[in-house]
């Protein structure tokens, strides 16, 4: 983009590289001749994919009603009163078209992602910039934190706003049409599944709505934040789903979180979602269904890499290679078993990655492993993986038979306060990096 003011109206910004949004409301607008027509109600850009949004026009309060005037016709925004350049002006309402945004309606003041930040913050200011020959949205401004004055806040002046580049925030304009055109190019998408989830957790119903939208459109991120989200919140948004809908996400979820979700279901919807889950993640879902929640059973997952005691190294470094869809918590440590799953050593990744590749899985495994059976109490298994630095542990049966892994992100979430979503994380230096 561009700094330098091009013909049409950026001619007309004077001296001003760009221009704030705030300062051009409730303007004066007059027509060729100077005659006073009414007052500036709003800036509309149209949406362009990854490009900074188009100014397309302006809309006018003339006598009570909005009158859309094309960008071409005005002639410059460094006056006061705005001219534009015709005398005569259509009065026919302003009709808004997909993909096009109103900046004060849809974003000033209203709530969007802190892409960087991975936060919701409120847009105080915008500032559109010259880019050629036409104007675009370059800038979004936030408030700045307020600042202390004898050990108390004081509220922050009016143009005290930071303002940053508008491809580091994703908008929640609530415009259904609008909100499909940025589909494609949805910032949202770099997030981790996490900050997702915290996003929803601090959402508004409306807020919650769009960004579910962002994240439908990729099946396997919708399961992954759903597998973030507070019990509760997951269950009301699963819960507004038909059956169907709940089945395909718990389908792409962790067998444990799947078992954990259909548990907090009303007892009416529980069989009719099991019956749509496929046969293999189905399965799983029951026998974790089967055990006490608070216990090792329960916790556990049931994705792990497991092979003969005889297969080799170079074997076990392949499967771990195949083995995209397990998350990578379980694909940290590989299981020797026997003919009959009985689980006989754990050798971790990196004990294999630097072993022989001819060597037997057995040979560097280590035989004794710390194991847990399935109605080990959760707090044991925590005490367990702490004081022998697990990453992670296996749950085994009475025969000794491997059940299931269990990750140490999933002794986090049930070791930490129920609350610990609530608190602001430090942000990393990286992130704070050009701030003011």
């Amino acid at each position: 983009m561009t700094t330098t003011p091009a013909a049409g109206p950026s001619a007309a910004a004077g001296p001003e590289a760009t221009l704030r949004l705030s300062r051009l409301l409730r303007r004066p607008v007059a027509d060729s001749s100077g005659e006073s027509i009414g007052r500036l109600a709003d800036v509309i850009v149209r949406l362009r994919g990854t490009d900074y949004p188009l100014v397309t026009g302006v809309v006018v309060a003339v006598g009570g009603r909005d009158i859309f005037v094309p960008i071409e016709r005005v002639s410059g925004f460094a006056g006061d009163p705005l001219r534009l350049s015709r005398k005569r002006l259509s009065l026919r309402p302003f009709d808004r078209r997909d993909g096009e945004v109103l900046l004060r309606a849809d974003v000033l003041g209203h709530r969007l992602i802190d892409v960087r930040s991975a936060r919701l913050v409120r847009a105080a200011d915008l500032e559109l910039g010259p880019d050629r020959h036409e104007w675009v949205l370059s800038g979004v401004g936030t408030r700045r934190r307020p600042r202390r004055r004898f050990g108390l806040l004081a509220p922050p002046p009016q143009d005290d706003a930071v303002f940053r580049d508008w491809h580091d925030f994703e908008w929640l304009i609530g415009h259904e049409s609008s909100a499909l055109l940025r589909g494609p190019f949805a910032r949202i998408r770099r997030l981790k599944p996490a900050q997702i989830a915290d996003l929803l957790e601090d959402a508004s119903k409306e807020e919650e709505t769009e960004i579910l939208g962002r994240v439908h459109a990729d099946p396997e991120l919708e399961a992954d934040v759903f597998e973030e989200l507070d019990e509760d919140l997951a269950i009301r948004l699963l819960g507004a789903r038909t059956d169907t809908e709940i089945a395909a996400v718990l389908a792409r979820m962790r067998a444990d979180d799947a078992a954990d979700a259909i548990a907090e279901l009303p007892q009416r919807r529980r069989q009719p979602v099991l019956d749509l889950l496929p046969p293999a993640p189905r399965a799983q879902v029951l026998t974790l269904m089967g055990f006490n929640s608070t216990s090792a059973g329960g916790l556990m997952g049931m994705d792990f890499v497991a092979l003969p005691c005889l297969a080799t190294v170079s074997e076990a470094l392949t499967r771990v290679r195949e083995s995209t869809p397990l998350q990578p918590e379980a694909l940290t440590s590989v299981h020797a078993v026997d003919a009959d799953g009985g689980l006989r050593g754990v050798a971790r990744l990196v004990t294999l990655v630097q072993a022989d590749p001819g060597a037997r899985l057995i040979d560097v495994s280590d035989t004794d492993p710390v194991q847990v059976g399935a109605d080990t109490d959760i707090t044991d298994v925590a005490v367990l993986m702490t004081d022998y630095n697990l990453i992670t542990i296996p749950v085994v049966d009475d025969a000794r038979r491997l059940l299931g892994v269990i990750t140490v992100d999933d002794v986090l979430e049930v070791a930490l306060p129920e609350d610990w979503r609530r608190r602001d994380a430090a942000a990393p230096p990286s992130s704070r990096h050009g701030d003011p």
